[in-house]
């Protein structure tokens, strides 16, 4: 064992280094003392759980091949017994799918080797940012995702969950659900807090552009390049890049975002170098990458890349008893915009909003409140004065042949599903009864649908 094992600083903040490779330990040990932190060695799964049982610490680095077991069983036994304790993975380089399994077994990140100091430092810096506790998270409740529906409530657990990894996220949900708030509170809650929230939409940048603009270029390299630019990588760099309708980023693009991700380095147009950049990918749309992966639309490595966390955000009719908290908390900001008190809505209007199925969520709801506050003729709002649009069940579910077939079976599927959930208040086994399913068929098709979160 190494002569870092037996160091204690009562005061300080400690680092478990878990690897069998005696150069590494002293490397990492070496740097953790330059970092003023006080550093446990040890060479084995059994030596670490030792150490673990009685000593705190505020970081664990591990080596996933170990003499008597793998670091995910480590990953596995600090998630069970220390889950407020980040745990970062080192991998062999190029094992892309080891990091990928580590981030989904609950790690905060992953290195690869031979590690990179300034990869190190970071990671480390980051983790120690982190919330120590819970009852520091629940200080602060998340703004914007009010509500207590079963729904809202897994949504807002889940982020805190996310939070604390630097794992990519990937958010699914329809247009209007809210997918870049949802983003910005993992930001937020996250040891990048005090780093930079880069929102992209990828459907809005010309292809010809894409690289230049993820990357950025040199000065010269292309017409019109007169001087050198960063990209959103460098621009992100120490905080959070959220790629928003990530499926209309073209194949040729794919290829050099999933590359970006693997290797945490971006060579800008014109530049024969790699510069390495410290970035959390959250990614974002309201298409089903995986149908766009079986129609050849969407590559299935970057997808396995950026999947690695999932969120599912909920339509608004998922979540009906929280309209009239919503419109109240609406009405409130658009009336501080404009003097004078917020109107209330009568029980009509309240109960008109708390029907209406919403295809287009919560940004809809928005856009009907600030129409109705304009144009009300009162002091308060009423149904006439919401000017709610019926919407037909054709209008929910396209018609067939606007969608592939698949895509429109499983939207009729996912719906029945979802009202089941909703009328047995999301009891799972009631709604498989109310469905002639068995609860593990019940459970299949979830999962399929991305259901799950």
């Amino acid at each position: 064992m190494a002569a870092g094992a037996e160091r204690r600083k009562q005061d300080g903040r400690r680092v478990l280094i878990v690897d069998d490779e005696a150069d590494i330990r002293e490397l990492l040990d070496l740097t953790m003392a330059r970092m003023g932190l006080d550093a446990h060695c040890v060479g084995t799964l059994a030596e670490a759980r030792r150490f673990l049982d009685k000593e705190r610490y505020q970081l664990c680095l591990t080596d996933m091949r170990l003499p008597d077991g793998e670091g995910l069983e480590l990953v596995r036994h600090i998630g069970e017994q220390a889950p407020e304790l980040p745990v970062a993975v080192i991998t062999a380089h190029g094992s892309a799918e080891n990091a990928v399994s580590a981030l989904k077994a609950g790690a905060f990140d992953y290195l690869t080797k031979p590690v990179s100091l300034d990869q190190l430092r970071a990671l480390v810096k980051s983790a120690l940012e982190l919330p120590a506790s819970p009852d520091q998270r629940a200080q602060a409740v998340p703004v914007g995702l009010i509500g207590q529906s079963p729904a809202m409530r897994e949504v807002r657990d889940l982020i805190e969950r996310v939070a604390r990894s630097q794992a990519p996220v990937h958010i699914t949900g329809e247009s209007g659900s809210g997918k870049e708030l949802a983003a910005r509170l993992i930001h937020r809650r996250g040891a990048r807090q005090h780093g930079p929230f880069v929102p992209v939409n990828c459907g809005a940048i010309p292809e010809n552009l894409m690289e230049s603009e993820f990357f950025g270029y040199r000065k010269g390299a292309f017409t019109g390049a007169e001087a050198d630019r960063d990209g959103f990588f460098h621009v992100a760099d120490g905080g959070t890049l959220f790629l928003d309708e990530v499926a209309d980023l073209p194949l040729p693009m794919q290829v050099k975002l999933l590359r970006a991700i693997q290797e945490k380095k971006v060579r800008k147009v014109g530049s024969t170098a790699e510069e390495a950049v410290d970035v959390r990918i959250i990614s974002a749309t309201h298409q089903n990458l995986r149908h766009l992966v079986e129609q050849g639309k969407f590559r299935q490595d970057l997808l396995f890349r950026l999947n690695v966390l999932e969120l599912r955000m909920p339509a608004l009719r998922e979540c009906r008893e929280d309209i009239p908290l919503l419109a109240e908390q609406v009405l409130d900001r658009l009336a501080r915009q404009n003097p004078g008190k917020p109107p209330c809505l009568t029980a009509g209007a309240l109960r008109a909003l708390t029907d209406y199925p919403f295809p287009g969520n919560v940004r809809e709801l928005e856009n009907v409140l600030e129409r109705a506050l304009a144009l009300r003729q009162g002091d308060s709002i009423d149904v006439s004065d919401l000017n709610l649009v019926p919407v037909s069940e054709s209008q929910q579910v396209p018609p067939l042949g606007q969608l592939p077939l698949q895509d429109h079976l499983d939207r009729v599927e996912r719906q029945v599903i979802l009202d089941a959930l909703q009328k047995t208040r999301f009891n799972r086994t009631a709604a498989a009864r109310l469905l002639g399913v068995t609860f593990r068929s019940l459970r299949y098709r979830m999962e399929r649908l991305g259901l799950n979160d």
